[in-house]
């Protein structure tokens, strides 16, 4: 009986079998040598070289007893020191804010709960990404309008108990927005009666003329003075259209390959609003939505969403500090982050505070802190990892630490 010979397309089918337990530029690389071979190739001869290669690549993957969180530690606190202190960086046509080199790193590191420029970035599909007029429309979809957007002054008559509201017409037409749109709103959310709605043209200072609408919302009577404070800014609050959060946004233009294609950066972030609201939002590609709110992406997709935010975050702060740290050392960080399943953070209310060694605990911050709480529970340290054996001058089990040699004598 005849053995089955291989085809190119068997070999790729047999390839993709193993891509759990291989990088994809092993698997190509294979597919590359291998198919120069593949007349000559039995299915038992591809498993046999697929199977010789993952034993090869297990065992280069780390030395045995390998201080890989001390390396981690080093090769990215090193060029960490390299960094510029610049807080903040100014992009795109209208300077939306970007924080950007050490503050960006200590933020994410430091797992803080909002990032304190959220910025997002909304590819848009196939068919609308290479037509301006409809990315703008989006834009204005998106961006979250409220009444104070719109409103050249908001004033309080408080001997007649009233709330002057005079809308700017020209910034409601940039918006979208009708009268009626604010009328609703106001209704909507019953802040007092609605007295009289006046359009007037006004004279400004260069010499234009400008549109202006009058709103007089009458106030119950024997309303507080601070209530009516309270009042008008709850008016201005009122959102008329947009997804909460996403104060501004930009449609930015990219020319690659002799093609001009369009997306959407926007100041603020909320990822659950816009995959809610996608219905609307025709034009977007839900699948390549990206924000900076690590807590968001853990919270809208998952916790390995939020690993993989960890690490191209970090790595593109870096990046763009002309420093090249390997990304393994980059990933073992974001596993250390999100191994329970939640974000936390490095230092003492996270990962080093949680370390199962009261000495290791001790030596990070708060030591009397930590020893008097371990006291208190009676807690016993093992002396299992780096820290606590350095700490009681013993030898680290790293490297030929680990190793434990027992003579066993004759007759015994």
């Amino acid at each position: 009986m005849k053995t089955k010979k291989m085809s190119l397309e068997d070999l790729k089918k047999k390839l993709e079998e193993y891509s759990a337990e291989l990088p994809k530029s092993v698997i190509a690389r294979l597919e590359e040598k291998l198919s120069e071979i593949v007349d000559r190739l039995k299915v038992s001869d591809v498993e046999k070289i697929i199977n010789e290669v993952i034993k090869q690549y297990r065992e280069a993957l780390i030395e045995p007893g390998e201080a890989v969180g001390t390396i981690s530690a080093q090769s990215i606190g090193e060029p960490g020191t390299q960094m510029t202190l610049r807080t903040f960086h100014f992009a795109g046509v209208r300077e939306l804010n970007v924080t950007l080199g050490l503050p960006r790193l200590i933020e994410i590191l430091d797992a803080k709960r909002a990032p304190s420029t959220p910025l997002m970035r909304i590819e848009l599909d196939e068919k609308t990404k290479y037509d301006k007029a409809k990315a703008e429309e989006l834009a204005r979809k998106i961006q979250h309008v409220t009444i104070e957007n719109v409103t050249s002054s908001i004033s309080i008559d408080f001997g007649q108990q009233i709330i002057l509201l005079q809308l700017d017409e020209e910034l409601m037409r940039d918006k979208r927005l009708t009268l009626d749109m604010v009328i609703n709103a106001l209704s909507k959310h019953k802040i007092g009666v609605i007295e009289s709605v006046i359009e007037r043209v006004e004279e400004t200072s260069e010499g234009k003329k400008k549109k202006i609408i009058e709103i007089t919302i009458a106030m119950p009577e024997g309303i507080e003075a601070t209530k009516l404070v309270k009042l008008r800014q709850k008016i201005l609050s009122i959102k008329l259209k947009g997804i909460k959060g996403l104060k501004r946004v930009v449609v930015k233009e990219v020319s690659k390959e002799g093609e001009t294609y369009y997306y959407l950066e926007v100041e603020g972030s909320n990822l659950q609003g816009i995959l809610n609201n996608l219905d609307e939002l025709e034009g977007i590609d839900p699948t390549r939505i990206m924000t900076n709110n690590i807590h968001e992406i853990a919270a809208v997709l998952g916790i390995e969403a939020a690993r993989t935010a960890i690490i191209n975050e970090v790595m593109s702060v870096l990046r763009e500090q002309g420093l090249d740290v390997d990304i393994r050392h980059v990933m073992l960080v974001a596993d250390l982050m999100t191994m329970t399943g939640k974000v936390r953070q490095i230092g003492r209310h996270g990962i080093s505070g949680e370390k199962a060694s009261v000495l290791a605990r001790a030596a990070f911050e708060v030591t009397t802190k930590h020893l008097l709480e371990a006291s208190a529970r009676g807690e016993e340290d093992p002396l299992a990892g780096v820290i606590e054996n350095v700490v009681v001058g013993q030898l680290i089990p790293i490297g030929s630490g680990m190793v434990e040699l027992r003579i066993k004598r004759g007759g015994e």
